[in-house]
């Protein structure tokens, strides 16, 4: 199934915005206690449904210019994004109920 690859500022535009499926983006930074939460709920969402929808992360730290760009003021942010147009977007710590929610509807 799906695994959740990295993202950068130089490839979000083709991996994210030109994506034929819906994209859940996971802005993360090693520093941040709360995306280690996240992140494994993120991981096994991906292999659950990763056929038809597409799990990718970015590293804050390395990658600033997206973040600036797309509004993520804090960190963890989930964003979804559909036909190249944010959707939904989510800041902090969330639970696997409400994220599967956010993507239910493209499954």
């Amino acid at each position: 199934m799906g695994a959740v690859s990295d993202v950068t500022d130089a490839d979000f535009d083709s991996v994210v915005l030109r994506s034929d499926k819906p994209v859940v983006v996971d802005y993360w930074a090693d520093w941040c206690g709360p995306c280690k939460q996240v992140a494994p709920i993120i991981e096994e969402l991906a292999t659950q449904h990763g056929d038809k929808v597409t799990f990718v992360k970015m590293d804050t730290n390395t990658n600033p210019v997206t973040p600036a760009n797309n509004h993520v003021l804090g960190l963890p942010t989930i964003q979804v994004y559909v036909g190249g147009e944010l959707v939904k977007a989510f800041k902090g710590a969330k639970s696997k109920s409400v994220l599967l929610k956010a993507i239910e509807e493209y499954l």
